[in-house]
């Protein structure tokens, strides 16, 4: 798998239980299992969600779904 489809996974994976809609960044970060501090790594790229939220726009709100918070910060994050 590469890195772009295994950092998707990853995040899809961490944000399985929050509950969405997800209409601000801070309850985006809290939904974390880690807040912030979760981290996903592949390979030499590693990124924290703290370091994701930076990427991700008020438009970009409401998520509705992890797939979509995920698909979000991997095409800002340019993997």
């Amino acid at each position: 798998m590469d890195a772009k489809n295994e950092i998707r996974l990853q995040i899809s994976n961490a944000l399985r239980k929050a509950k969405f809609p997800i209409d601000t960044p801070e309850k985006l970060i809290a939904a974390f299992p880690n807040g912030a501090d979760t981290k996903c790594k592949s390979g030499n790229i590693e990124m924290t969600a703290g370091e994701a939220g930076k990427l991700l726009k008020a438009s970009d709100f409401p998520f509705l779904n992890a797939d979509m918070v995920a698909n979000t910060i991997v095409q800002r994050a340019g993997l």
